[in-house]
């Protein structure tokens, strides 16, 4: 009688790759990473790309928060603010980025900031909360002040990589605002709203 042929042991099958319907051993994360990443460089994409898709998602942020519509409003800032940490990754890692480039990726995030908060601003004052509209002004202009000391400090050859409410601090503060602005137990009033801001005005 023939002998029957025995089922591999695991030890058995652990020395043995998985291979893929093609016949290729599979790509470990790393390997395939560095795959995506080659594809977004030959891409067409660029970084100017993202900024202005960063941009038209704080506009699109901006006017829903101006029709109350403020969970929306938090995520398309939200989406629009990490796409405005992106492109200057994806500029440095793919060799695309220009002067240009540079001065209009710059340029965007304080016209980002400045648009979504306006909203803000816009919403309290049609509300008849003067202070808390006043709080929204003081924090665009310190917000601009906060750029703006740390480039001519840099321009002059002065050193000045600290400061207090830089750009991310202020996404993360007004991104939760309006993320629990709408929330019923908070008060649905844009009652946390305004104290962020007051909050970032006091910071910057």
């Amino acid at each position: 009688m023939a002998p029957r042929h025995q089922a591999p042991t695991r030890r058995a099958r652990r020395g043995v790759p998985r291979t893929r319907a093609n016949g290729r051993a599979p790509i470990g994360a790393g390997e395939r990473r560095e795959l995506v990443r080659n594809r977004l460089i030959d891409s067409r994409l660029t970084p100017n790309a993202i900024s202005l898709t960063g941009f038209a998602l704080n506009l699109l942020a901006a006017v829903l928060v101006w029709e109350q519509l403020y969970f929306l409003g938090g995520v398309a800032f939200i989406v629009g603010s990490v796409m405005d940490t992106l492109d200057g990754r994806y500029s440095r890692m793919s060799g695309k980025g220009t002067p240009f480039g540079a001065f209009l990726d710059s340029t965007l995030d304080r016209i980002e900031e400045g648009i979504v908060l306006t909203a803000v601003a816009g919403d309290f004052a049609l509300k008849g909360d003067r202070v808390a509209a006043a709080a929204v002004v003081v924090a665009v202009l310190s917000s601009l002040m906060v750029s703006y000391t740390r480039a001519r400090a840099e321009a002059l050859g002065v050193e000045c990589k600290v400061g207090i409410a830089t750009r991310p601090v202020r996404v993360v503060i007004l991104a939760i605002g309006l993320i629990f602005a709408d929330v019923s137990w908070l008060g649905g009033d844009l009652s946390l709203l305004k104290g962020l801001c007051m909050c970032s005005r006091r910071l910057a």
